[in-house]
């Protein structure tokens, strides 16, 4: 598998030549490595895979932030590069990988869409931070940012995602989601299926990173039914 680099963003090129592709988009602490189980269904199913580090991931722990602005440009480069080299795209996302995508493609239309545990209402999480950890809207617009021991909060992203929610999306999406999923629920996971079109699989006793013993083989039956 070559390892390339897309205007020196990190990625690996997963599978023998296709015409079509899949955007890999990993979440929160993973890295483009991570979609190597993802690649070999995907080359079983004729695609390739196109995976690449998010800003403060795998090979870039010394880039710029990875908040939502840097996101939306990494993928866009990413698009880009796929649209030179692929007759058809498809989009794989993560978590945080998951959101990005919805900003930075809102107006693609891609051949497939499969979104693992993805976030779609990001003002949904951050207020639940707010009670986890015990911080108000005011606090966080006087200090601007707030550490917590899951992220840094920041008055701009907040006020980015109050300002941007998800409105457009053009592709029919496969989801799947675990139903002790901390960050997100699945009223907000039909909604977004009724919306858009697709269809949402529940995983009892799933949390959102999946890492229970036997969810490897949950995640890997989901994505052999979802090309």
């Amino acid at each position: 598998m070559p390892y390339i680099k897309i205007e020196n963003i990190p990625a690996i090129v997963w599978g023998k030549p296709s015409q079509k592709v899949f955007i890999y988009v990993h979440g929160k602490c993973q890295s483009k490595d991570y979609a190597e189980s993802f690649a070999t269904v995907a080359e079983q199913k004729g695609y390739q895979t196109l995976s690449f580090d998010l800003p403060e991931h795998g090979d870039r722990k010394e880039s710029a932030p990875c908040d939502i602005w840097h996101g939306i440009d990494d993928l866009q480069k990413i698009y880009s590069y796929a649209i030179d080299n692929w007759e058809k795209i498809a989009l794989f996302g993560c978590s945080i990988g998951a959101y990005f995508a919805l900003h930075a493609y809102k107006n693609i239309a891609f051949e497939k869409c499969i979104f693992h545990s993805p976030i779609i209402d990001m003002e949904y999480l951050i207020n639940k931070m707010f009670v986890w950890f015990n911080i108000s809207e005011l606090q966080l617009r006087e200090q601007r940012k707030i550490s917590t021991p899951i992220e840094t909060l920041s008055w701009d992203y907040y006020r980015y995602v109050k300002e941007n929610p998800i409105e457009q999306w053009k592709t029919p999406t496969q989801i799947l989601f675990g139903s002790k999923d901390s960050m997100q629920t699945e009223r907000i996971m039909q909604n977004f299926i009724e919306k858009y079109g697709g269809y949402l699989t529940i995983s009892q006793n799933s949390e959102h990173a999946f890492l229970a013993d036997t969810d490897k083989i949950i995640v890997n039956a989901w994505l052999q039914n979802s090309f």
